[in-house]
């Protein structure tokens, strides 16, 4: 595990604040005024060296100035000096103000994201706060998972974050949650899958208790040196972290192998997480459709709508005897409608425009998750962030993965897969399929693609293809190429090898003269009008045009159609713009 630094409690305070710069239309860090303290430095101003008013030799104006005016100048109501202009100075002083005035206003640069088992939150810090962003990158803890995960992150793919709660009892006032001396197993797990196009998002919901394999699982030591831990066969899901010293990306390669989805990053909390993060936001609304008097978690709420937080949202989440049939699938769905509330309250305009709670939220964040080395830069988390915050909540779709009992176990205590209906939820979760009907397009760009489709195709014998390798498994290339030319006669194909960089889709790429030649591998290969990409051609071996054909990650093998399925499967959903009560 390679543990970065945590920063110093002391370096910000939480209560300081940003505020809008009226003479720059940006955030800054407002530092609350008080006296220089033993052990505490001040932050220096993420603007850096500032010329003085007098025109005499530039000075460095730190944090704590903003608040203090200089002589002759008053304060703005935010906190920051106002910008006044010396008699008979220029309109426009030389040097790095002129400049900065020149720039466009940029207003509301303080970006919110929420998401998450437990929930998290970043704050997206603009240029002006470049200070506070490397002391909050000093907060996040990382974990190399190897090739468990993706290197980096990408802005124009669907992505997949595993978001794991463990039941480790850290932190004072924990000693009542959780297995005595556990060493944090994977208690509460959703894979939250984000589409390409940011209309949809999925969280599925996968029970601890749920029997699995557990492959081997290569771990990163301490002293750098890495470890196989042996994978386990007929076990919990949980156990794929920390038993028998199980990183997070074991857990996110039991994921792999039990539903075929590859996970590209994740985040983990823990149960002060959850107390110190539904605090900074001042509370999360629930429901509870009867009275709740639990004596294992200490919850106790008379029935209708509560805000809850710190130890009671934590006692919320861990209670499981009060609700349904008192089992685990019934507070998984508890804790679904709360991660619901939570991103309801996170894009509420009170937390939006208030830049104190932001940064609480900011600090309680980032001290709460450990993350992989892939995202492990606040920079990094806040275009993820980003990302997703363009998904509207009532197309996020929270689900669980179907089981069935344990019919070896009398009376059942696990849970095992539903052979007959989990398939359908994976190959739609891979295949960037929305359990929500969402509006992928305008209508005028979905008949645009829908056109690419229409027309004459030529005979196969005249199709012109070049097939490479962009993310599909090793050998898909040439297996292609081979089924091309021996099964359905499009003798002038060739194997290109790898693509430059990986794909989430399959796409053909075409110049215009070649569209009757595009229609025909397409309907030959199942291609949809969104994976018919027109462009320019290339040359191929023997000197003549040719399509680009590239095997993304949704290649199912030679021969096997592409189309995704256009319906969700079945499953039981709710999104996270309802609102429900615990039964």
């Amino acid at each position: 595990m390679d543990a970065q630094g945590r920063g110093r409690a002391d370096d910000i305070d939480p209560a300081d604040q940003w505020v809008l710069n009226p003479s720059t239309g940006e955030y800054e860090l407002r530092l609350t005024p008080s006296a220089p303290q033993p052990g505490r430095t001040g932050v220096p101003s993420p603007r850096g060296p500032v010329r003085g008013e007098g025109g005499g030799a530039g000075r460095t104006r730190t944090g704590p100035e903003l608040d203090t005016p200089a002589p002759g100048r008053t304060k703005s109501p935010a906190g920051l000096p106002s910008p006044r202009r010396r008699r008979g100075a220029p309109a426009e002083p030389p040097g790095r103000r002129g400049a900065r005035n020149k720039r466009k206003p940029r207003t509301k640069r303080v970006l919110l994201w929420t998401g998450g088992t437990m929930a998290f939150v970043l704050v997206a810090v603009s240029a002006a706060g470049y200070a506070y962003l490397k002391h909050l990158e000093g907060n996040v803890t990382t974990t190399d998972v190897g090739n468990a995960g993706a290197a980096g992150f990408s802005k124009d793919k669907a992505f997949n974050i595993l978001i794991i709660g463990t039941d480790k009892r850290t932190g004072v006032g924990n000693e009542g949650y959780g297995d005595a001396g556990s060493v944090g197993h994977a208690d509460t797990n959703i894979l939250l899958h984000v589409s390409e196009d940011r209309t949809n998002a999925t969280a599925l919901s996968i029970p601890r208790d749920l029997i699995v394999d557990v492959p081997d699982c290569p771990t990163k030591q301490e002293d750098g040196t890495e470890k196989i831990v042996p994978g386990t066969q007929h076990v919990r899901f949980n156990t794929s972290l920390g038993q028998d010293g199980r990183d997070a990306g074991c857990t996110m390669r039991t994921v792999k192998a039990t539903t075929g989805i590859t996970v590209d990053h994740f985040m983990m909390a823990d149960f002060n997480a959850v107390k110190t993060l539904t605090t900074a936001v001042e509370g999360v609304d629930v429901c509870l459709a009867k009275d709740v008097d639990d004596p294992d978690s200490h919850l106790k709420l008379g029935k209708g709508t509560h805000t809850i937080q710190g130890e009671q949202a934590l006692a919320f989440l861990r209670t499981r005897h009060s609700f349904g049939n008192k089992g685990d699938l019934d507070r998984i769905g508890v804790q679904q409608q709360f991660l619901g509330s939570l991103m309801r309250k996170m894009s509420s305009s009170d937390t939006l425009t208030s830049p104190t709670k932001l940064v609480k939220l900011a600090e309680a964040t980032t001290n709460a998750l450990t993350v992989d080395t892939g995202i492990g830069k606040p920079s990094t988390l806040k275009d993820m962030a980003l990302e997703l915050k363009k998904v509207p909540p009532k197309n996020i779709s929270f689900t669980t993965v179907p089981v069935l009992d344990n019919p070896e176990e009398h009376p059942p205590v696990t849970v095992i897969l539903n052979e007959a209906a989990a398939p359908p939820v994976f190959q739609a979760v891979a295949d960037d399929v929305s359990l929500t009907e969402v509006k992928q397009k305008k209508k005028e760009e979905a008949a645009s693609v829908a056109a690419r489709l229409k027309g004459t195709q030529s005979a196969a014998g005249d199709v012109r293809v070049r097939v490479l390798n962009g993310g599909a498994e090793d050998g898909s290339a040439g297996k292609t190429v081979e089924w091309l030319q021996n099964e359905v006669g499009v003798a002038k194909s060739e194997n290109g090898a790898n693509a430059p960089a990986k794909l989430a889709r399959t796409t053909l790429e075409y110049a215009p003269d070649q569209a009757d030649q595009a229609r025909k591998l397409a309907a030959l290969m199942g291609l949809s009008g969104s994976a018919m990409k027109p462009g320019k051609s290339v040359v191929n071996a023997q000197g003549m045009p040719a399509m680009t054909l590239t095997l993304g990650k949704d290649f199912k093998g030679a021969g096997v159609l592409l189309t995704a399925p256009v319906k969700p499967p079945n499953v039981t959903k709710s999104t996270a713009d309802q609102a429900k009560c615990a039964e």
